[in-house]
Formats: C-alpha cells, structure tokens, sequence
C-alpha cells in the first residue's frame, strides 16, 4: 500500500473546523498541520477542546464546518474505519484493550501490512518483537490477558496494537494523563523511537515537560480556538502564553 503524496507537503491538514456535540459548539475554526517525521503537541487545559479536536480528525465525531485532509486526499466525512486503513492511527485515552485477550492476541488484532511512500520508501513498520523491545513491560507478560494489567500496561498494550496498524501518523490522545511516571518516561521514549523511525504523531497533552521532551511543534486551545502555534522550544520559553492558557 504506497502512499501518493509530496515528501513535503503535510501528511495532516485541518482547515477551518467547528465540530461539537448536540447543541454544545466545541470548536471554532480550528487549523493545524503535521508533518512527516514530525512530533506535534496540541496543548490547552481540561475542556479546551483537545480530545474534541482529536475525534474530529479520526472521523469519530462530525465536522460541522471545514476539512481534514490526510494524506492528500480530503477524509471529512469517511468513517473512522475507512481513516484508519488509509495509515491514521488513534491512540484514545480511555485505553480500550480486549480484556480477555492476551497481550501477543491484543497486537494480532491491530495488524495491517507495511505501507511504502510515495518514492517506494519503506514507512515504519512494526513487529511484536520491536514493540516488545520498545516497551519490555509487555515483553515480560505477552500471556497474561489486558484484563489482568494495570492501567499504565494498558496504555502501553493500546499503543503497541495502534503500532501493529504500521500508521503513517499517530493520533495519541492524553498520552501522560493518570498514568505512573515510569510509564510516562515509556511514553516519551516509545515516542522519539517512533520519530527517530519517520513516523510523526499529533499528541494533545497538559503536561508542558512531557510536550517539551517529545515535540517539534506546539498549538495551544483555549475554548476550542488556536490560541499560540509555534516552536515547542517557544512556548516553553514563553511564560506569558504558558501563564495564560496551560496553568491551572
């Protein structure tokens, strides 16, 4: 499965969205862009938006207004399973594992075939073996059922099954939240592996160090507008933005 789109052109493009739920209007002309090989933090505090934001994109909630496009083909409107077999992968925060499978059954589920660029490239491609590698935790347990692993294992389980879809760009939704600081340190370290690898990956996160550690780029909601785009290395800097829309 080869992947039609320039080397340099966004593999993610969000124009203009406005999407929410019943009655509620959540976002407002949102707009954002990632990159190949790129690590993007869409940062803002609890209710900004950044979970509506993510859903909208994976085609889990209706657009209301404006359009996504991935991987140069307009996906606004395509079911979330159409967008995940065109290489999006979706990390949620709720951890949905299958309980009564096993680790190596819970990988097996989410694999799909490698996927080429558009040049005939290889694009990552992953393997229980080097997920296993990446998170030895569920190296050590690839028997035990996701029922039966605390919610950090959890997390890590529904990673690694995302991974096995070998995605073009990865959605990670809350990736630090609720989570033990030895699983949050996993997660930055699965993350750069995954970029070292080409893969780019839009996380949304509260956590300005967690963002800092991982990404190239950051865009700060605030009641489900952009607020800031710009550097991670900038607004890291930028006590004034940090102050008025990430501080509780």
């Amino acid at each position: 499965m080869s992947a039609a789109i320039d080397s340099n052109a966004p593999l993610l493009r969000v124009e203009g969205l406005d999407a929410g739920y019943g009655a509620a209007h959540i976002l407002f002309d949102v707009a954002l862009e990632v990159k190949r090989g790129e690590v993007v933090a869409l940062m803002g505090r609890n209710g900004a938006g950044k979970s509506t934001t993510i859903k909208a994109i994976m085609g889990l909630l209706p657009a209301w207004k404006g359009q996504v496009h991935f991987m140069g083909q307009n996906v606004t409107g395509r079911q979330p399973f159409e967008i995940a077999r065109m290489g999006l992968g979706f990390v949620p925060e709720d951890r949905r594992v299958f309980t009564d499978l096993t680790v190596t059954e819970n990988l097996e589920v989410g694999r799909q075939p490698p996927r080429k660029w558009a040049d005939g490239t290889n694009a990552p491609n992953w393997e229980p073996a080097a997920l296993y590698t990446l998170f030895p935790n569920l190296g050590a347990m690839q028997d035990r059922p996701g029922g039966q692993m605390s919610g950090g294992e959890q997390q890590m389980l529904t990673v690694a099954r995302t991974l096995m879809g070998n995605p073009y760009l990865v959605l990670l939704d809350e990736p630090s939240e609720g989570v033990a600081p030895v699983i949050v340190e996993q997660m930055a370290h699965m993350i750069l592996a995954l970029k070292a690898q080409g893969a780019s990956i839009l996380l949304s996160e509260q956590n300005v160090h967690f963002a800092e550690l991982v990404s190239d780029r950051a865009y700060v909601l605030e009641k489900g507008q952009i607020r800031y785009s710009g550097t991670m290395q900038s607004l890291a800097d930028d006590e004034a933005v940090r102050r008025a829309y990430l501080t509780v």
